[in-house]
């Protein structure tokens, strides 16, 4: 005969179910109180009504007990949405796990006894090419882009109007499309600028990687290149973005390689439009380093609008800052004070103190088993590990802009180093 402990009675349950609620991330205790909510089947969902993350979770240990496990799911997911501090990926996993019968392998059908049940968490039945494919990037406009107000203008101007209005800027010989150079530290915008001029444009965003067109063999990268060109032409209205553009356009007199020059010139081929007409494809480029391009893709009808994206100022960061803290946990933080103490940063600096100040309240989070938003606390914390990145950049562009500044390339550098007191 096998002893069975009693049943656990009420008044001990409610004990146990306080001690949780004072420190719902107790493993042991969860596993204690579950097993005796376990013990009373369904009657036991009559004591857990309450809509706390912790009954809630509960609720979802017992209905994933019970086989119910679109409901468990759902008052899991409650749960987290109330207290993230108590997610489980682990119990998710458990929770959403399906079990399917596998009749076959491959086109060998199985025997009633050699028949499998697989407990799987994905869609293994869906195509693996569905599986594997990344859902489309979110459109992004000038909204999405904190401050570069003097950037946006021309580009509006320059850029996007030729677009909106075609007829127009037909009537005065105007084409849509042409050449955009853009420039500036790392991590000042420049990409997610690209992302918003095509977002505004309404056009088709081809964001062309290295790696998409350097090759190994003569004359295929050449080749990569002009099909790039020949399927944004036949998707217009169409923007071409190259980031680190000096990889594909250096300057040909610094090259070793017969190979990198050809590169350049298929490139300078392509932008002319000789063979095929451009009109409707924008191409920007960007890069760190505009004194490595070479010179002859500034020639009017090429990157002929050479803009240069600064690091942002004290409003452009206050926007920044209130951007990224959009949709995160947090309270009482002043962002305009932030905004002063952080001169020189770029929008990455500013994402990377943000981050920063995340760890610093999912930590507290985590060790009080309870939600804790980000507070100005954990922004001081977080200002103290996150220096600026851009002073090396702009050291250097300084000198190109005092000693190699032809055709007064580098002035709207030398305007921005003079305003910000960096001329010396």
């Amino acid at each position: 005969m096998v002893l069975r402990p009693p049943a656990m009675d009420d008044a001990t349950l409610t004990s146990l179910r306080a001690a949780l609620a004072a420190t719902p991330t107790n493993k042991e205790l969860t596993k204690v109180i579950v097993t005796a909510l376990r013990e009373r089947g369904e009657g036991a969902l009559a004591l857990l009504v309450e809509d706390d993350a912790v009954t809630l979770v509960l609720r979802a240990r017992v209905l994933g007990a019970l086989g119910r496990g679109k409901e468990a799911l759902a008052a899991y997911d409650a749960a987290v949405a109330k207290n993230g501090a108590l997610e489980d990926m682990d119990l998710r996993a458990q929770l959403g796990a399906t079990v399917r019968e596998v009749s076959s392998i491959g086109d060998r059908p199985l025997s009633e006894k050699q028949r499998l049940r697989v407990i799987s968490n994905d869609d293994t039945d869906a195509p693996e090419v569905t599986r594997l494919l990344h859902p489309d990037a979110k459109k992004v406009t000038f909204k999405d882009v904190g401050g570069l107000d003097d950037v946006k203008k021309q580009i509006e101007r320059r850029i996007i109007m030729p677009f909106q209005k075609p007829s127009l800027f037909q009537k005065f010989k105007k084409r849509t499309g042409g050449g955009i150079l853009l420039y500036g530290p790392p991590g000042c915008g420049k990409t997610l600028l690209a992302r918003a001029t095509a977002g505004e444009c309404n056009a088709s965003f081809f964001n062309v990687a290295i790696h998409d067109i350097l090759d190994m063999y003569i004359g295929e990268s050449e080749r990569k290149l002009h099909a790039i060109f020949d399927k944004a032409r036949a998707s217009l209205p169409a923007v071409l973005f190259f980031d680190e553009i000096e990889a594909l356009a250096g300057k040909r007199q610094h090259t070793r390689e017969a190979t990198s020059a050809k590169l350049v010139s298929q490139f300078l081929a392509e932008m002319d439009g000789f063979a095929q007409n451009n009109g409707g494809v924008l191409i920007l480029g960007a890069t760190n380093v505009p004194w490595a391009v070479d010179p002859a893709f500034r020639r009017p009808g090429r990157f002929d609008r050479v803009l240069f994206v600064p690091p942002p100022d004290a409003p452009a960061r206050e926007s920044i800052l209130t951007l990224l803290l959009s949709g995160r946990p947090s309270e009482r933080i002043d962002t305009r004070a932030v905004a002063q103490k952080t001169a020189g940063f770029s929008g990455a600096d500013l994402e990377h103190l943000i981050e920063t100040a995340s760890d610093e309240a999912i930590e507290a989070s985590l060790g009080g088993g309870r939600e804790v938003p980000i507070t100005q606390a954990h922004m001081d914390a977080a200002l103290k590990d996150t220096k600026a990145t851009t002073l090396e950049w702009l050291t250097t562009a300084r000198n190109y802009a005092r000693y190699a500044n032809e055709g007064g390339q580098y002035d709207d550098v030398l305007a921005f180093l003079k305003a910000n007191g960096r001329d010396a």
